[in-house]
């Protein structure tokens, strides 16, 4: 199981892109995992279910489960948010795990940039940003459009030398 990072600042197209790209990793008989980071609080249940009534009743740890998909909801209660090395431990086995956000995570990334947000470049304070996706080329780095999902995947599995991308 190999990890590669989408960093980007919000608003640049990270959750889209990989959207986009799953549907290609698919498409090639890879199973891809995603994990994403929030800085947000967030719902993943629905306010007054069960679910979301035993977490509000205190419980540490609620897994739901049915004959088409299960989610287990860990609260922290205080603690520290969990590294990626944690969170990476938790996920079945998978050829791929897409890892949007953990911009400061030991992997390597690719770097979804914007020109109409205004925001600066992430790669020049990265050494482990091998390439933009972006709408202009950036300084001193590899560029791709952010609009070939195809050359994005193929960049993606070539730098993590996935077998079987030579088929692709």
């Amino acid at each position: 199981m190999q990890a590669f990072g989408i960093v980007g600042y919000s608003g640049s197209g990270k959750t889209t892109l990989i959207e986009r790209l799953l549907p290609w990793f698919l498409a090639r008989g890879l199973k891809v995992a995603v994990i994403k980071q929030s800085h947000h609080d967030f719902e993943v249940d629905v306010p007054g279910k069960d679910s979301w009534r035993h977490r509000q009743a205190g419980a540490y740890e609620v897994l739901i489960s049915s004959p088409y998909r299960w989610a287990l909801m860990h609260e922290l209660r205080g603690a520290p948010e969990p590294s990626l090395e944690e969170h990476l431990a938790r996920l079945s086995p998978c050829d791929l795990v897409l890892v949007e956000g953990f911009k400061r995570a030991e992997l390597p990334k690719l770097e979804v940039w914007r020109s109409a947000n205004a925001k600066p470049w992430l790669h020049p304070e990265d050494g482990r940003i091998l390439a933009v996706a972006a709408d202009q080329a950036p300084p001193g780095l590899r560029h791709i459009d952010l609009n070939d999902v195809e050359a994005i995947g193929r960049f993606i599995l070539t730098t993590l030398n996935i077998e079987g991308h030579e088929t692709c």
